[in-house]
Formats: C-alpha cells, structure tokens, sequence
C-alpha cells in the first residue's frame, strides 16, 4: 500500500471510529452510569438492558479500539452487526434519511473489516504476536 493510502486510511479509520464514539457510543455509556430507566431497541429478545449494553459495547468501546487500531477487524464485525440491526431493523419502516446514517456507518466499517488497520495502528506493532495464528483468527486479529 502506498504511503497516502496508509494516511488516508489512518484519518477514515480514526474519523469515523471518533464520531461514533463521541455522537453515539459516550452518550449511551452516560445513560448507562446514570441509572436512568433504559428504553431501547430489543431486536433478538435478550432484554432490553442487554441489548443496551451490547450497543455500547460497539458504539464505545470496539469504536475506541478501532481509534487506535487494535483488533480491528473483530470490532469492526460487532459495528458491523449493529448497523446492520439499526438500519435494517429499527428503522426498517424510516425513509432513506431515516437509516442514511446507519447504513454509511454500515459501509464504512465493512471497508475496515475488510482492509483493517493499516500500518499506522497499534497492531502493527503487534503483528509478530499473531504470526502464529491461523485462518480466520490471523484474519479477524490482524
């Protein structure tokens, strides 16, 4: 990869990781910690709370590790997931503006899944732990 990719996929990487974790993840940590009452989307039947504690999970902290580029395969496959469910599912019935947000969000964390980190991230500098691993697990490491 040329050294502008490397760059440019280091300022997407971290834009979009930063506005989910800052315009959606944090606030819904806040809510948490806060111990308000949770009103949330349940799609699979887990509760209401779970489903919420998931989506931060995504939102907040796999956001976080993609930021530095640490897993970023893995975390990227979770927002992955939760896109997917906001776009797909809760705003199933919402005009295109509804799910817009959702569904670019959608894309660009498919492109991380699939490019990952590139060489400006923490895992490169890890990269020799993981020489060992195989398959899918070298892939949703790297």
């Amino acid at each position: 990869m040329s050294k502008s990719m490397d760059i440019g996929l280091f300022v997407f990487r971290v834009t979009i990781s930063a506005f989910m974790l800052f315009g959606h993840g944090l606030g819904k940590l806040n809510k948490l910690i806060s111990g308000v009452e949770i009103k949330f989307f349940d799609p699979f039947g887990v509760g209401v709370t779970f489903s919420f504690v998931l989506a931060i999970a995504s939102e907040f902290f796999a956001a976080a590790l993609i930021i530095v580029g640490l897993f970023t395969r893995l975390s990227s496959l979770s927002l992955i997931i939760t896109m997917f469910v906001a776009g797909f599912m809760y705003h199933a019935d919402d005009p295109f503006g509804g799910k817009e947000k959702s569904l670019m969000y959608l894309v660009s964390y498919i492109l991380l899944l699939i490019t990952g980190p590139g060489k400006y991230s923490l895992q490169s500098y890890f990269e020799d732990k993981f020489k060992n691993k195989k398959g899918i697990w070298k892939f949703l490491l790297s």
